[in-house]
């Protein structure tokens, strides 16, 4: 009796019958949580924050942008004079397999030596997050970190990396929808621990490549126009890292009918639990401080899977990645902040924590015009109109 044998291996089997099923459009999303509506923001609490500003001791818009960032504050928090009493800083941390290609100046240990300088105090972001008062949680979503020496890192992991975007997906429907409910999780946590502000961070060697691929493909780049140096990488480096983003796009191009498949195919699991993260606190009314080109990709996607988060949504920094313009754009967002920063982590997001306190404490303590018995516009209007009679 004869036998053949198959040259493709089980693992094999398995990614090409999920790249099957993502290119018949498999992936089906009935009703998902993250398509519900965020919790209304009441206009007229908005007009009534506004006249409050005008009637403050200063000429109208005078602050500029800190005047706009109580206002919002005010229809979010559904009160005229809002408060940030605490602040939560959630850095998500995950692997990716796309790192075999050689896209990063740093090797991927860096991912789980950094959890644990984060949890030990040693990184920017810890050192930030004290000076801020804020409570810091680091999340592995994903990481081939060592769960057992990491026991101050809140440990949600869907899987120890990604898949390597350039020949797979980089999950499944599973994995991806489990990587939301982590985001989720922390944004209920926030308003468990009456969090006003919901700063969001990112740790993961190998996500500004993947980064990348999101932001080309909701903004119909091309990796040239988008790809920069991440960690550090020469030009010989960025225009191969390009070569790679591009390859990632060409192979799921087909695949993507949704910006859910977009996550699938060509996401990471921090990525993915950013957005989840970001969504959830705008359905619970926390507004939420975007960081730079990594999380700006997640801000993108959660605007294209519930686009009525856009209000919640605060971007801090203009980062000095050179694709994080075309994502800011695609946002139509102006960024508080413009300090060359490429770090992540969530250090711009931290970084403008100080000024939406400033701004409340603005806001809420300066007096009004009658108040410090002062003349204001109205007053000179009425002067002049009594000498034109």
């Amino acid at each position: 009796m004869s036998s053949s044998t198959s040259t493709n291996s089980p693992s094999d089997h398995m990614k090409k019958e999920l790249l099957d099923n993502i290119l018949n459009n498999d992936t089906v999303f009935r009703n998902p949580w993250w398509q519900q509506a965020p919790l209304a923001i009441d206009p007229s609490i908005i007009e009534q924050a506004q006249a409050h500003q005008n009637s403050l001791t200063k000429p109208q818009g005078s602050l500029g942008d800190i005047e706009d960032i109580a206002i919002r504050l005010a229809g979010i928090q559904q009160k005229i004079k809002p408060s940030i009493d605490n602040v939560g800083v959630y850095v998500f941390a995950a692997d990716h397999g796309i790192m075999e290609e050689g896209v990063s100046a740093f090797p991927q240990a860096v991912t789980a030596e950094m959890l644990k300088n984060f949890v030990s105090g040693g990184a920017a972001i810890s050192v930030l997050s004290k000076n801020i008062n804020a409570d810091l949680v680091v999340v592995n979503v994903g990481s081939l970190a060592d769960e057992k020496e990491l026991p101050a890192v809140v440990h949600r992991v869907v899987n120890k990396s990604s898949g390597n975007i350039v020949k797979e997906p980089a999950m499944n429907q599973q994995q991806f929808e489990q990587a939301m409910s982590v985001g989720s999780e922390m944004a209920e946590n926030a308003r468990f621990h009456h969090q006003h502000l919901f700063v969001g961070g990112e740790m993961g060697i190998g996500n500004t490549s993947v980064a990348s691929a999101l932001i080309c493909h909701f903004t119909k780049n091309n990796a040239a126009d988008i790809v920069g140096p991440g960690t550090g990488l020469d030009d010989a480096g960025i225009q191969h890292k390009q070569q790679i983003v591009d390859q990632a796009i060409a192979t799921h191009k087909a695949s993507i009918h949704c910006p859910e498949d977009a996550l699938i195919c060509l996401g990471g699991f921090e990525i993915i639990a950013l957005v989840g993260a970001y969504i959830r606190a705008a359905q619970l009314g926390i507004a939420v401080l975007v960081d730079g080109f990594i999380c700006s990709a997640a801000a993108l996607a959660a605007t294209r899977l519930n686009p009525e988060v856009a209000p919640y949504l605060f971007y801090c920094h203009q980062s000095a990645e050179p694709g994080h313009q075309a994502a800011l754009t695609a946002l139509n967002a102006k960024p508080l902040l413009n300090l060359q920063l490429r770090l992540g982590e969530g250090s711009g997001a931290a970084l403008a924590v100080p000024l939406f306190k400033l701004a409340i404490a603005l806001h809420n303590n300066m007096a009004t015009f009658a108040e410090a018995s002062v003349s204001d516009t109205t007053a000179s209007e009425t002067t002049t109109s009594n000498q034109d009679a």
